[in-house]
């Protein structure tokens, strides 16, 4: 009975090994053929702009000074610096007090001359008039006239008005000053379309034409990208720094960008080149020190060492050592080897 029961249980652990053995058979194989899970990214040439990045100045597109034509005494400033104002507006006044006695004794004149001019018409016309002193008569009137106009003038000139929509940038008189003719009283600058002021080495000047397109942004409102417009170039070199002048168009409908902020200017070059370019996170570094990616080739991982260029934000260019249309592996990298069976 003894006997009985070694054997069965020998019989027991027999078959107990056995289904463990297949067991374990099973695990092998389904690890060594489950294929890997990964995300890939077919690399294909793509055209890419290339260009040059410069420090750049906001300049305004005009300005115009403003002054009287007479001298006297500054009786207000109407506007300050910063303030925004209209074509036609009133921005400063002179002290009237001259221009109008001189506008009444005018007057006064042109009124005395036009009264002889009608007392001695009907003399004239009785021929009891000589000629010469009828034209005598005819000359005072012209004088007073001339004498009224100018005395009009000078009263008008009393007063200044915007010539163009703008900014106020300076202001060089304050009321109470005497002002000159011709001196400066105001300066009012057109922001509606700005220029950005960049200076650029005489070796690059000759790639830059007047339809270059150029990318423009401000960090005083925001760092956000604005597109340039055209270009003036200038002709004559700074004798120190051996750097030519270039000014960009630039738009500004909303008035938030000002003089003097700073731009940063990137130009694109007029031709573009072919390029390959890659997620950063893909590439890895061997212990030789050589850049290399994975492709996926018949469902199997390979190793491929590649040449970078530039960095382009989170990519990077590729020169050389990838195939068009090659399949690199950006995700899931990590776990595979030469050969590793991957799905896609």
């Amino acid at each position: 009975m003894k006997k009985k029961t070694m054997k069965a249980l020998h019989l027991w652990q027999m078959l107990l090994m056995a289904v463990c053995l297949v067991a374990c058979s099973q695990e092998k194989v389904q690890h060594g053929t489950a294929p890997l899970k990964v995300t890939t990214e077919s690399v294909a040439a793509q055209p890419r702009e290339t260009g040059t990045a410069y420090v750049g100045t906001v300049e305004e597109s005009t300005s115009v000074a403003v002054s009287f034509t007479g001298i006297g005494m500054v009786k207000q400033i109407c506007v300050g610096e910063g303030q925004r104002v209209r074509k036609g507006q009133l921005v400063a006044e002179m002290d009237k007090t001259q221009a109008q006695n001189t506008l009444a004794m005018a007057e006064a004149s042109h009124k005395q001359a036009t009264d002889a001019l009608e007392r001695m018409r009907q003399l004239h016309e009785n021929k009891s008039l000589a000629d010469m002193k009828w034209v005598e008569v005819q000359s005072k009137v012209e004088q007073a006239e001339a004498s009224l106009s100018a005395a009009r003038k000078m009263l008008e000139d009393c007063s200044i008005y915007a010539p163009i929509d703008g900014v106020v940038g300076k202001k060089w008189v304050s009321a109470g000053e005497t002002a000159l003719p011709s001196q400066p009283v105001l300066t009012i600058l057109d922001i509606k379309t700005l220029k950005v002021k960049v200076s650029i080495p005489e070796k690059e000047i000759s790639s830059i034409k007047p339809g270059t397109t150029s990318s423009i942004s401000i960090e005083a409102i925001g760092d956000k990208t604005l597109e340039g417009g055209k270009i003036e170039k200038g002709v004559v070199a700074d004798a120190l720094t051996h750097t030519y002048d270039i000014r960009i168009a630039l738009p500004n409908p909303e008035g938030d960008i000002l003089p003097g902020m700073v731009a940063k200017v990137y130009l694109h070059a007029n031709d573009s080149i072919q390029g390959m370019t890659l997620p950063v996170r893909s590439i890895q570094q061997s212990a030789d020190g050589k850049h290399f990616v994975w492709v996926v080739k018949d469902s199997k991982a390979h190793r491929k060492v590649i040449t970078m260029g530039k960095p382009l934000g989170n990519r990077i260019e590729v020169l050389s050592g990838l195939d068009k249309d090659d399949r690199v592996i950006t995700n899931g990298y990590q776990k595979v080897s030469e050969g590793t069976l991957v799905e896609e």
